[in-house]
């Protein structure tokens, strides 16, 4: 290989190293700033001081945050539903993606055609809160976990990365070896699963922690809550103080100084848990992605 050649891939990888740090940079610095927003004085968020390291530090608003006796409740509620939830979804999706990976399946095309069509057009808020109200789901875990237990757009994914990586042949050959379809799923298809597995279980588990519109819809009583509606309700609690008049204006001040800490604070609470998730996944997330991902 020519010196000039060996140059011009030195010039070319220092340009995509380059690009990839500034891209990092970007992605990475308003997570960044939210941790050291803060854990500092919000007079100086608000003024602009605070661009790379904190200024006067505090914890006033984790301190106000965590000795509130609900974020416990919340943090409870919230593993318990997303812990169900995603085994449901798993316990769903995975024979679901892999009924319809099979060829052989009867009225397959029709099925596919069918959830498809629900990922366009849905009945709605409204029938969804009836039906959810008729069959007694009201003020339960479950009406946060069954209503959203089958994932048409995950199943897909996981229907591809199954006809990708267990063709005809080798179902072929365990049928030759007495196993049937419950045999091969559970001891073919699920052992050579487990990136798309990884992956699925990461994707759920976000929605379920970071769900609380249908605790909103669904959920009455304060001691079920999921985390993410005890951290909503709490700022907007402040927020309803602070704007109702009845504080002396130094009280106001140092209100609003906890409000603005409050917001910033919330941020890092409610997703450093479950980001601890993405290493034990990560090593599967972009093989699980790019085997599954949906073909045109």
């Amino acid at each position: 290989m020519s010196k000039a050649k060996i140059n011009s891939d030195r010039i070319y990888l220092w340009i995509v190293n380059a690009f990839l740090l500034l891209f990092l940079l970007i992605c990475a610095y308003p997570l960044y700033f939210v941790v050291i927003a803060s854990i500092s004085d919000p007079a100086a968020v608000n003024l602009g001081r605070v661009l790379l390291l904190p200024k006067k530090l505090t914890l006033d608003a984790y301190r106000h945050i965590l000795e509130n006796k609900s974020i416990l409740i919340g943090y409870k509620n919230t593993i318990i539903y997303t812990t169900v939830g995603t085994l449901i979804n798993i316990c769903v999706l995975l024979p679901g993606a892999f009924a319809l990976s099979r060829k052989e399946l009867p009225f397959r095309k029709a099925f596919i055609v069918y959830f498809m069509i629900t990922m366009y057009f849905g009945g709605g808020l409204i029938p969804t809160y009836l039906q959810v109200r008729s069959l007694g789901l009201m003020d339960t875990m479950w009406a946060l976990v069954l209503p959203g237990a089958f994932s048409v757009y995950n199943s897909l994914v996981c229907k591809n990365f199954f006809e990708a990586n267990t063709p005809a042949d080798l179902f072929d050959s365990a049928r030759m070896d007495g196993a049937g379809y419950t045999t091969f799923f559970f001891s073919v298809v699920l052992p050579i699963s487990k990136a798309i597995i990884a992956v699925m279980v990461l994707f759920h588990a976000l929605g379920h922690w970071n769900s609380y519109m249908s605790a909103m819809y669904y959920i009455t009583n304060p001691q079920k809550y999921p985390l993410q509606l005890v951290l909503k309700n709490m700022q907007g609690e402040l927020d309803t103080l602070a704007a109702s008049g009845s504080v002396s204006a130094g009280s106001l001040k140092e209100l609003t100084n906890l409000i603005e800490g409050v917001k910033y604070s919330i941020i890092p609470v409610s997703t450093i848990p479950v980001a601890l998730l993405y290493p034990f996944a990560q090593k599967y997330f972009v093989k699980g992605v790019t085997m599954g991902s949906i073909k045109g």
